[in-house]
């Protein structure tokens, strides 16, 4: 029978017990000890005939127990009671995300990048079972992640994002979409391509490598991050803004968004054009695109179906604490008569 264990970090409770028991046996020894000063041990148990120190033993094996149930509870050991056949389907998506430095304009909080991370964050925690793959672009693309089912893996790739990444400084948005392209290996499977940019491309590129996307079936959603009003690009050293950066003249260089670039290249697509101020907006926008793509079966797996145990070692654990409440120090009068051990006197 399968099983598995849902959060196992809390078996390191388990390290408790043996602490108590060492406790439990450093106490015994003090006790004897201060017999022995008392006076003569013989004396001291006839003064005490009722003490019992199997049923001290006995008390510290049931709360062990117990704290051993309750910790397992914690654990939630899930036994596989049953496999079920499970289609996979989706459509393959890829995020082409700008990493200029532009990006790092601060007009859109905490910066375009910043943000842009954000919205394709939040996309990929509402997909189903699509496969996604992430591709970084400046003045080239560059391929971060192919495409993957592991959203947690691409999550991590995303994160790990920043300017540095493309040498060639610019906006090569026609690069972005050959290389997102050149990522679809599946002719049968619906293509998307989502662009988080600030539109700061005026090439006619951009616009020739979205007409080759549509031929081939994939449309191209965009996302506009930054401002029209626009703002600086911050300079950085050691985590601080130490200025902003400046054109051949000495004059502070204004980046802004373009939306009308960023429309365009969507509606060759028969795609669409969404601002990214709302995280949120942008969701539920590519979501409503997602429900009218037409999904293909990727495949069919046998998964194990697991059902909680907690219970019955909870159930245990309440039990011995309740037993250890009346389970007192003192010899049990019945057990005492059989004088199992021969412990009186002949």
């Amino acid at each position: 029978m399968d099983y598995e264990l849902d959060e196992s970090k809390y078996l390191y409770l388990l390290a408790v017990i043996p602490v108590l028991v060492l406790l439990f046996l450093l106490n015994l020894w003090w006790k004897k000890r201060k017999q022995r000063q008392f006076g003569n041990p013989d004396l001291v148990k006839r003064l005490a005939p009722e003490r019992s120190v199997f049923k001290q033993s006995l008390k510290l094996a049931a709360v062990c127990l117990a704290l051993a149930g309750i910790v397992l509870a914690l654990v939630n050991p899930k036994t596989g009671t049953r496999t079920e056949k499970v289609k996979r389907e989706g459509i393959d998506i890829v995020f082409a995300i700008d990493v200029s430095r532009s990006m790092l304009a601060e007009d859109t909080a905490p910066s375009r990048l910043e943000k842009a991370k954000q919205i394709v964050s939040q996309i990929i925690n509402s997909l189903g079972s699509d496969r996604v793959g992430i591709v970084g672009y400046a003045g080239s693309a560059y391929p971060v992640l192919p495409i993957t089912t592991d959203y947690s893996v691409a999550k991590m790739f995303l994160q790990n994002m920043n300017t540095e990444m493309v040498s060639s400084q610019g906006t090569a948005i026609g690069d972005a979409i050959a290389m997102s392209e050149s990522y679809f290996d599946d002719p049968q499977t619906s293509k998307l391509v989502i662009l988080v940019s600030d539109g700061e491309d005026h090439g006619q590129d951009s616009q020739d490598a979205a007409d080759a996307a549509k031929k081939k079936g994939i449309k191209l959603i965009t996302v506009g991050v930054g401002t029209t009003k626009g703002g600086p690009i911050p300079l950085r050293e050691n985590g601080k803004v130490t200025g902003y950066k400046k054109d051949q003249n000495g004059e502070t260089v204004v980046t802004k968004l373009y939306p009308d670039a960023l429309k365009i290249l969507a509606d060759r697509t028969g795609g669409g054009y969404i601002y990214g101020g709302s995280t949120r907006a942008v969701t539920d926008f590519v979501n409503k695109s997602l429900g009218k793509v037409k999904k293909r079966e990727f495949e069919t797996k046998d998964i194990t179906l697991y059902e909680s145990q907690f219970q019955w070692f909870l159930a245990g654990a309440l039990l011995l604490l309740f037993l250890d409440i009346f389970l007192l120090e003192k010899k049990t009068k019945w057990i005492t008569r059989l004088n199992l051990f021969n412990e009186k006197e002949q």
